[in-house]
């Protein structure tokens, strides 16, 4: 079983390598994915700074949704 204190850094990390990918591609909608991950993955770490456990479901959810 996997804890939202394990899964949540484990999902930064894959939208953290996605957010690469958009940004090499070659158009604005690869940017602006790319610019809402990273909106996205700061809350994520003030959420898990802040011990706000209900933000980081909200958040864990939210970074799920980021897909190829």
């Amino acid at each position: 079983m996997t804890t939202l204190g394990d899964a949540l850094p484990q999902e930064c990390a894959r939208v953290r390598k996605l957010k690469e990918l958009y940004l090499s591609l070659p158009n604005a909608a690869g940017q602006i994915a790319a610019m809402l991950m990273e909106i996205t993955l700061r809350k994520a770490d003030q959420a898990m700074i802040e011990g706000d456990t209900v933000a980081m479901l909200r958040i864990y959810q939210d970074l799920k949704d980021f897909t190829k």
